[in-house]
């Protein structure tokens, strides 16, 4: 199986780390992985401002990145949201470049929903003996209905405790833009988020955006909780390592 990883801005900028463990990982069940060099942005903040001819021309840049391509995965369900849910409005009027990403949306996935929907892989006979909360972004939970697949990776790994976060649905504040336009907004709904990860008593908590991981990690930080903050594809492969 031939997959090509989508890694995105944020996660190829700031989280390299993250790429690397989920193509450890799809290594490790046969995948061949490529990394085409052409892929940018999906276009998401172009759109989210409300230029949608720009997101237009960046969004085809990405379509064709990945047109040779027979899977393609990514550790965002923000970017795939994008990818799904809006590309078809950006190229509505254009029948050849929306029946191209139409093409690109079948072959997309996250890489919880890749691993459980396409590998039919829930577990990965990792050990994480800590104590785990995950927090569910809203692009991934919402626009994609990713839900189950990272809890039913989770609950595989030997010896986790995995509690639930209270008000887990309630945004984290990051919201791409939203967080530089609206800051005062931003800071008390991630405050308010922060407080109810630390009411769980969990040691680390885990999510599949690295934009809400680094808005959350950060508040984290600034509060001095020593909470540790990873992508799910990292915990997977670190778990793994240790059994």
């Amino acid at each position: 199986m031939q997959v090509s990883l989508f890694i995105t801005c944020l996660s190829d900028q700031m989280f390299p780390e993250v790429g690397e463990s989920i193509v450890r990982i799809l290594h490790d069940y046969g995948c061949e992985v490529d990394f085409p060099e052409g892929q940018t942005c999906c276009g998401q903040m172009a759109f989210n401002s409300g230029y949608q001819d720009e997101a237009r021309e960046v969004a085809k840049t990405l379509i064709r990145a990945f047109e040779q391509s027979e899977y393609v995965v990514s550790p965002s369900g923000s970017c795939n949201g994008m990818i799904h849910h809006y590309y078809p409005h950006l190229f509505a009027d254009d029948p050849v470049w929306k029946a191209k990403a139409e093409a690109l949306i079948d072959k997309t996935y996250e890489f919880s929903q890749f691993l459980v929907q396409v590998l039919k892989v829930t577990d990965l006979g990792a050990q994480f003996p800590h104590k785990v909360t995950y927090h569910p972004s809203c692009h991934a939970s919402r626009l994609l209905g990713i839900k189950e697949e990272p809890m039913q990776l989770l609950s595989s790994v030997k010896g986790v405790e995995l509690v639930d976060l209270p008000a887990k649905e309630d945004c984290c504040g990051f919201g791409g833009t939203f967080s530089i336009k609206m800051p005062d907004m931003s800071e008390a709904m991630v405050c308010e988020k922060v407080a109810n990860i630390c009411s769980t008593g969990a040691e680390v908590l885990v999510g599949s955006d690295m934009g809400c991981l680094m808005s959350i990690g950060g508040r984290l930080n600034k509060e001095g909780q020593p909470i540790r903050v990873m992508h799910l594809a990292q915990l997977l492969e670190e778990g793994r390592k240790a059994k």
